[in-house]
């Protein structure tokens, strides 16, 4: 299972992407608002209890400053994925995306990139995938899915714009 979580409601067009992915797996997921600024209470205890609920990746998603993943991770063993995602009070999201991949050492969240949600939930797939045979069944006809959708954009190209590349 999977953990989505997020500092506000603002953030869940952006992270409604990685339970979407986890849903067309087949993976279950909880998500909830959990903010590292305003609730540091249920933050504190929603990383700790984690593991005992049964999850075994969290997804935190954060805009602004992006306290959240690695709060989260500094409380638990789990592995967190943090989604930097372009808030109303930033100017081009950087202040996300830095806030979550300089973590210091020994505390490390995997970082995907700005509003980047979706990668997200193929990571937290394959992490739970590299000792589960049947996310791994799934996420390997994804994959070879994108092959065929990209193949099926060659002929369309080329009927427009003629090429000798196969």
């Amino acid at each position: 299972m999977v953990g989505i979580i997020m500092g506000s409601q603002s953030d869940l067009a952006i992270m409604e992407q990685a339970a979407q992915f986890l849903q067309s797996l087949d993976i279950p997921y909880e998500l909830t608002v959990v903010s590292a600024h305003r609730t540091p209470e249920r933050m504190l205890d929603y990383a700790k209890t984690a593991k005992d609920r049964g999850l075994q990746v969290i997804i935190a998603g954060a805009g602004g400053a992006a306290h959240l993943p690695g709060m989260v991770a500094s409380c638990t063993t789990l592995p967190v994925i943090g989604v930097p995602i372009l808030s109303s009070n930033s100017i081009d999201g950087w202040d996300s995306v830095l806030s979550i991949l300089q973590m210091p050492s020994g505390i490390p969240v995997a970082t995907v990139a700005l509003n980047g949600a979706t990668n997200a939930g193929i990571l937290a797939a394959k992490i739970i995938g590299s000792t589960n045979d049947s996310i791994a069944q799934k996420l390997e006809i994804y994959q070879n899915s994108l092959e065929a959708k990209v193949l099926s954009t060659v002929d369309e190209i080329k009927k427009i714009h003629p090429n000798h590349y196969g």
